[in-house]
């Protein structure tokens, strides 16, 4: 079947038929709202973006800014052919006419034909009848186009999260790949994690799907999770927690929270003893000097936000980034301390924080304070970790 002028009636025309009598929203929509919810949510609904762009002329024609309501012009905007073509910047007839009919397709228009094929309005009184196209079915279907675009929105989110993780891993993966080449030249792994973090760039420079993205972040744990217990093993062997260390830590009965951390060594040696100049400072070991487990049980509130157990620091650093905008930390404040204290004693300051987040006024402020310290080497996160065992033990 086809219509007084020729253009075919198929399914998807007849299947939004029904909007035309739909019942509208009492307040009215928010035309150029509407068209911004359907920008995001045009996968979903089956248009294109050149379609929106005739969309947007079509809405410019109408006088109105809400659509519906208690407006007294109709839904119906009837401009010629030649005066959309105008306002589309000289797009040509046929490319305007077939993008229209995109938008009938997809039920965001429907057509109001005249007896001669004319889009104009008749006036009889206080009942106009106009011909061209009808906005009705664009402000019955506002809610349900919100709808889709929030479920987009969340989608790109979660996509983005994704290959921010999928690169932070492999940066990572990197770098303690090169560490490990130093440390333990005669594991005979590096090669392989050199090549796995190479390819991983090169993948990363495409748009991957979101299942490609989540395989290749499993792969980055389980790489990730090898090359830190190579590493841990040798850092537990080297991590000294004796008594002399844990008595540079003097208890000040003063509860100001800048005093839950008090300045400790300006240099530390592999011992981990403060203050001792005849060792040298080994620049590249930027884990905190205590160990992971006695972190954990020192911290437990954390464990109310992450459901993934912590085994390793590089899991630490991500609790630590999952917890830190609850606590109300700035992404420019935990920028500044990974950068002064390394991410996992950075971690390690946030969630000992979080233990005392009723005793510290300005969390932010504080660890801007405590990073401060830590570009100056007066800084160490041991002394927190102990005060915090010392009040379980209380």
């Amino acid at each position: 079947p086809i219509t007084p002028f020729r253009r075919p009636v198929d399914a998807a025309v007849l299947k939004h038929q029904h909007l035309a009598d739909a019942s509208l929203p009492p307040e009215g929509v928010n035309k150029w709202e509407a068209l911004r919810e359907l920008g995001a949510a045009k996968g979903r609904v089956g248009v294109t973006d050149r379609s929106l762009t005739v969309l947007q002329v079509l809405l410019s024609f109408h006088p109105d800014t809400i659509l519906g309501g208690n407006s007294e012009n109709g839904l119906v905007v009837y401009p010629s052919n030649a005066a959309i073509c105008e306002r589309l910047n000289g797009m040509p007839c046929s490319t305007m006419r077939r993008h229209l009919a995109g938008l009938v397709t997809a039920g965001i228009l429907l057509r109001r034909d005249s007896p001669n094929g004319k889009r104009f309005v008749k006036r009889y009184g206080d009942d106009p009848q106009a011909f061209g196209f009808d906005l009705t079915p664009l402000v019955a279907r506002f809610a349900e186009i919100c709808t889709y675009a929030e479920a987009e929105r969340a989608e790109s989110d979660r996509y983005a999260r994704l290959r921010r993780s999928v690169s932070l891993m492999r940066r990572d993966l990197a770098g303690l790949t090169l560490y490990g080449l130093e440390t333990r030249p005669e594991a005979s792994v590096w090669a392989a994690m050199i090549e796995f973090a190479a390819d991983t760039a090169r993948q990363l420079r495409r748009k991957l799907d979101l299942s490609d993205l989540n395989a290749l972040s499993d792969r980055l744990l389980v790489a990730l999770d090898q090359v830190r217990d190579l590493l841990e093993g040798r850092r537990t062997r080297n991590t000294s927690t004796n008594d002399v260390y844990i008595e540079q830590h003097h208890q000040n009965s003063y509860k100001d929270p800048y005093d839950f951390e008090p300045s400790l060594e300006k240099e530390k040696g592999q011992d981990g003893l403060p203050g001792d100049p005849t060792v040298p400072v080994d620049s590249n070991e930027r884990l905190p000097n205590v160990p992971l487990g006695l972190v954990l049980q020192a911290c437990h509130e954390f464990r109310n936000y992450v459901s993934d157990e912590v085994r390793h620091w590089h899991q630490l650093v991500r609790a630590a980034d999952v917890v830190r905008p609850m606590m109300g930390i700035s992404p420019s404040a935990w920028d500044n301390a990974r950068l002064a204290m390394g991410p996992e004693e950075a971690a390690v300051v946030v969630l000992s924080m979080l233990e005392r987040f009723e005793d510290i006024k300005s969390p932010g402020g504080y660890l801007r304070h405590l990073s401060q310290k830590a570009e100056k080497g007066a800084f160490s996160c041991g002394p927190m970790i102990m005060a915090l065992m010392r009040k379980d033990a209380a």
